[in-house]
């Protein structure tokens, strides 16, 4: 899978995605608090399938181009 999120941001959707799973467990104790589980792994594996539906990439490292 190609990469399309830049470092910093797959950081950002780490945290972002690890508080919004805190939720279901402290605080309101919502389910809502799952949709953190999309941030997470579009984070973790550095790929998001919407940036690849839309042509969108953050990661300013271009892949090597073959000859």
């Amino acid at each position: 899978m190609k990469r399309n999120v830049h470092q910093v941001e797959r950081v950002i959707r780490i945290v972002l995605g690890l508080s919004l799973l805190s939720l279901v467990f402290v605080g309101p104790q919502t389910l809502w608090g799952l949709i953190g589980i999309i941030p997470l792994v579009t984070g973790t594996i550095g790929s998001c399938p919407a940036y690849t539906l839309l042509g969108i990439s953050t990661c300013s490292v271009e892949p090597n181009a073959k000859a």
